[in-house]
C-alpha cells in the first residue's frame, strides 16, 4: 500500500471582516460624543465576510444616519474606510480612518457650538 497525501486547500483568506482595537476606540469616542450631544441614540455593528459596518441611529427604528465601513478588498483601489450617510450615498472614502470621520466631527462641533 502506498501512503495517503491529503489533497491541499486553496488559502481563502480570512473568513470575517472585524475592526482593530485602535480602530472601534475612535469610532466608539465619536458615537459618545455624539450621544452626549443628544444626537445619535443607538448603534449596531455587522462583522461579514467582505466587511465590517459600524451604524449610527437617530432613533432606534429608522435607517442608520451614517455607516461607517471598512472593506480590506478596496485597500488599494479608492481606500477601504468610506463614510456612508442615510440615503445610502457615499459621502467620503478613503485610506485613513481619521480623514473619513472628519465631516462627523464636523458636524458634532456646530452640534455642540448650538
Amino acid at each position: 500500500m502506498g501512503v495517503v497525501t491529503p489533497f491541499p486547500l486553496p488559502f481563502r483568506g480570512p473568513t470575517q471582516v472585524g475592526f482593530e482595537r485602535a480602530e472601534l476606540n475612535r469610532i466608539l469616542d465619536l458615537y459618545g460624543r455624539m450621544v452626549s450631544a443628544g444626537h445619535w441614540k443607538d448603534y449596531a455593528m455587522d462583522l461579514g465576510r467582505d466587511a465590517a459596518i459600524f451604524s449610527a441611529f437617530r432613533r432606534a427604528a429608522e435607517r442608520p444616519e451614517f455607516r461607517i465601513e471598512k472593506r480590506p478588498a478596496l485597500r488599494n483601489r479608492q481606500g477601504m474606510w468610506a463614510l456612508i450617510g442615510e440615503a445610502g450615498v457615499v459621502l467620503k472614502r478613503g485610506q485613513e480612518l481619521a480623514a473619513v470621520l472628519a465631516p462627523v466631527e464636523r458636524r458634532l462641533m456646530k452640534l455642540v457650538a448650538e
